[in-house]
């Protein structure tokens, strides 16, 4: 894990573009600003610049020593439907998105619902550098260096009740920036994790990949990563939070909920459109490598009590 030092950020930045540093140590100025969009400085200046696929980070409590996927494969082969169905499209279309300004709507079973900028919500902590394996349920993987913290450090200062069960991320829907946006799905994204799932300190907050801000076709400007699930629980461009006492809906459940469960761990033991036992990991290698898909997509000591007694045969 990196962490990305207090003197380094403000030798990247003019003195004039540092976010103070009450807005991110003081909860209570925090909750004052999150109702405008903040004036922050620009994500490039503040995310570590040490997480290129050439140097690989050393595995630690957050990250794997798999050789990391390039940076250009990373963000060239992407699943963004709502830029295209084909892995090429999103990184073609994706420029029309328009990511400042952005807010996120925190709404549901809240102590105090609010509207936060996205220049606050990534100043709020400090930015980590985590390289997590990213599975998807097509049968590929890649090993990607995410930018970002803890999605449970947001959630406590949210202040969930005690009823809140479950957790929704909600993306953009914008039809005017997004002329690639397919028929036959039930639009805008939507995507769920259980408070237990949420809170764990692998799922993360994230505003960038590689040392650089978030490209768009990944997920601009703020995405969650869930590393032991199949991608798509992943939710991208996220504009709406909402803490919930039911299951909420997810876009891919509700489309078949046959294939697509609601927990989408990975399991190589359950098959989708195609057997899911091994995953083409796409990294620096000219041929196609293959290897064994991972329960829990490897993360399994650290999560595999959260379903505990569980049948993930049925709750897949």
């Amino acid at each position: 894990m990196l962490i990305r030092k207090a003197d380094e950020v403000r030798s990247a930045i003019r003195s004039s573009e540092i976010t103070p540093e009450t807005l991110f140590r003081n909860r209570r100025e925090f909750m004052r600003s999150a109702a405008t969009l903040g004036a922050g400085a620009a994500l490039a200046g503040l995310l570590p610049q040490t997480a290129r696929a050439d140097q690989p980070i050393p595995p630690g409590k957050f990250g794997v020593s798999d050789p990391q996927t390039p940076f250009a494969k990373a963000t060239s082969y992407n699943n963004f439907y709502e830029f295209g169905i084909d892995k090429d499209l999103p990184a073609k279309n994706a420029h029309t998105l328009k990511t400042r300004p952005w807010t996120i709507e925190v709404a549901g079973l809240v102590q105090k619902p609010l509207t936060v900028g996205i220049d606050d919500l990534m100043h709020y902590r400090p930015t980590e550098s985590r390289v997590y394996r990213h599975r998807c349920v097509e049968a590929w993987s890649m090993v990607i260096p995410w930018d970002g913290y803890s999605l449970s450090e947001f959630i406590n200062f949210c202040k969930p009740l005690s009823t809140a069960k479950y957790v929704q991320f909600i993306s953009n829907l914008n039809k005017s920036q997004m002329p690639e946006l397919p028929y036959g799905f039930d639009w805008p994204y939507s995507e769920g994790l259980r408070m237990d799932e949420a809170m764990h300190p692998l799922t993360m907050l994230c505003f960038g990949c590689y040392g650089q801000v978030l490209p768009n076709q990944n997920g601009a400007p703020v995405r969650v990563v869930v590393p032991w699930k199949w991608g798509y629980k992943s939710a991208k461009s996220i504009v709406k939070i909402v803490f919930t006492a039911k299951q909420p809906r997810t876009l891919w459940n509700e489309q078949n909920p046959d294939e697509y469960g609601f927990y989408s761990n990975v399991n190589p033991n359950i098959s989708h459109r195609w057997s899911q036992a091994r995953e083409r990991r796409i990294d620096s290698s000219l041929l196609p490598h293959y290897i064994p898909t991972q329960m829990f997509n490897g993360y399994g000591d650290q999560v595999a009590g959260l379903y505990a007694g569980m049948n993930l045969n049925e709750y897949y």
